[in-house]
């Protein structure tokens, strides 16, 4: 079996075991959202798969795995400690309500089946950079990638500390997070994301044919901007809580900028009707 096939198959089938093995214990718990948690570490278990089926250059092998492995593992543990004891989220229980009896079929496909290609999709760059098994060097997309790689996943975990500790405080409630890499975007865990794929992306460059690859941070932007992530939370944000509007109307949407000055009294005093809610 080619290295392609083989490594490409035994990932996708990894990716299907994982998901599809979770949906029996979610359906007895009625807890769809349990899914996320494992999100991550589908991505920890297809890279590991491609490490030691891929030919590729051990080295090479070693940055995209280590970087998926540490993104993947602290993703995991983030969403389990947000979600713990809270019940599933509101996003799964819309979807029961609209579903009623049918929901648990309903989520075996929209819900699993779905994130299983999606995470071997935007896993792509990690899988060929781990089956080409030239240059047997690193060279400079290797060195910048990592650095990309590496520098989303430091902004997408400081945001997500940052976001978590403002909302333990008691003394900010009733107030936007505007503070740290919030004042600079309004989802900087989001561009941090982001920037961990198109890392891996330019890593996937330094070997013959990586370029195809591109489909992985393309796809996981598309669905960060227009689908799952800022699309659909400013558009309920700004529908149920007005004063979020001030916050939108002087801070950069997503790539961080330094924030507008605003007129508004929302703004002077610092108070919203509530942080943004992070997916991921």
């Amino acid at each position: 079996m080619a290295p392609v096939t083989q490594v490409m198959s035994a990932s996708l089938a990894a990716a299907f075991l994982l998901m599809i093995g979770l949906w029996p214990f979610t359906v007895m718990k009625k807890n769809a959202s349990l899914a996320d948690r494992f999100w991550g570490l589908g991505f920890v278990a297809v890279a590991w798969i491609a490490l030691f089926l891929g030919p590729g250059f051990w080295v090479r092998k070693g940055l995209v795995v280590s970087l998926t492995t540490l993104w993947g593992l602290r993703l995991a543990a983030h969403i389990t400690y947000r979600s713990w004891g809270k019940g599933e989220d509101p996003r799964y229980r819309a979807m029961r309500e609209k579903h009623g009896a049918a929901f648990p079929w309903v989520s075996l496909f929209t819900v699993f089946g779905l994130q299983a290609v999606l995470l071997w999709v935007i896993s792509l760059p990690v899988q060929w950079a781990c089956i080409v098994p030239y240059p047997a060097r690193l060279i400079a997309t290797d060195l910048i990638g990592g650095a990309v790689a590496l520098a989303g996943i430091v902004i997408e975990s400081a945001a997500d500390y940052q976001l978590l500790r403002f909302k333990k405080n008691p003394a900010h409630g009733g107030r936007v997070m505007n503070e740290g890499l919030w004042a600079y975007s309004r989802h900087p865990n989001y561009f941090g994301e982001t920037l961990v794929w198109w890392g891996m992306f330019l890593v996937a460059l330094s070997v013959p044919g990586g370029l195809w690859t591109v489909i992985s941070p393309a796809l996981i932007t598309f669905l960060l901007l227009r689908v799952s992530g800022v699309t659909l939370l400013e558009r309920t944000l700004t529908e149920t809580r007005p004063e979020y509007r001030d916050y939108t109307r002087r801070t950069s949407t997503f790539i961080p900028w330094f924030p507008k000055r605003s007129t508004g009294e929302g703004a002077q005093n610092g108070k919203s009707a509530g942080a943004p809610k992070t997916d991921e």
